[in-house]
């Protein structure tokens, strides 16, 4: 069987096929006017992402005011959730008081607090940050949490035989145990940051991708809708693309999945 390897020519030729099949199929069937009236069309999107960055240049201000309330949420919901995560995960008492309403909480619908975040905090980018770290928070959260659990107990007992004391188990253990369920957790903790901003911007902002977008669902304007979406998830995937930078340079410790198969 034909296999490809992972970050050879190959595989970059099969996925720049595949996007190439996608908009190919997309313009051919945006010709029939219906179809275009709720699908767009790709050129008339790339006309207006070309306007927004080369043209009239408008689309820096709201892109920085998104991608500072997704960042903002981001590092705060991160950091959040790994030092609730430690903590938890190495007290089980804690863990056990806290554990019903840790469920309850994560189980509440986070959109319904957008108004409430709006009202304590105006209609600024805070209020799009709260309601982002909310879910943020949750993904890297419970990822701590289970990599604190998961450290083996023989390895515990070994480090202990050997005189680690406390700081030395969260340093050497149960930190490089926890990083890699961080980091396996921050790839989706990114889209979701842009979603808590988003979501946050269509319920009351007055600027922000997300704003553009709304504006231009109340006109039926489709092209423009696409085109504030295709900016969102290309830096999104900007963002993805630097965690995971860190995360190789971190991470050097670990074997990939390659290098365990020949083992």
């Amino acid at each position: 069987m034909w296999k490809i390897k992972p970050g050879s020519f190959s595989l970059r030729a099969c996925q720049l096929l595949l996007l190439v099949i996608i908009l190919g199929g997309w313009h051919l069937l945006s010709r029939d006017p219906k179809i275009a009236f709720f699908f767009g069309e790709p050129l008339k999107v790339w006309d207006r992402v070309w306007n927004w960055f080369v043209v009239n240049g408008d689309i820096y201000r709201h892109l920085g005011v998104t991608l500072t309330e997704t960042v903002l949420a981001f590092v705060i919901g991160t950091v959040a959730g790994l030092l609730f995560g430690l903590w938890l995960g190495l007290s089980r008492t804690a863990s056990a008081i806290l554990d019903p309403y840790i469920t309850a909480a994560n189980s509440m619908p986070r959109v319904i607090l957008a108004p409430i975040f709006g009202m304590w905090f105006g209609l600024g980018i805070w209020s799009k940050v709260a309601l982002a770290v909310t879910l943020v928070f949750f993904i890297v959260f419970f990822n701590v949490y289970q990599g604190v659990r998961e450290v083996s107990p023989t390895l515990l007992d070994n480090a202990r035989m050997l005189g680690a004391d406390r700081r030395r188990l969260l340093r050497y253990v149960y930190l490089p145990s926890a990083t890699s369920w961080v980091f396996s957790s921050l790839h989706t903790s990114v889209g979701l940051a842009f979603v808590g901003a988003v979501v946050g911007e269509y319920l009351g902002s007055a600027q922000g991708v997300g704003y553009l977008i709304l504006q231009a669902e109340g006109t039926f304007d489709v092209n423009t809708v696409f085109a504030g979406i295709l900016v969102l998830t290309a830096f999104a995937l900007v963002l993805d693309g630097l965690v995971g930078l860190i995360e190789r340079r971190l991470m050097r410790w670990q074997p990939r999945s390659g290098e365990t198969e020949k083992l």
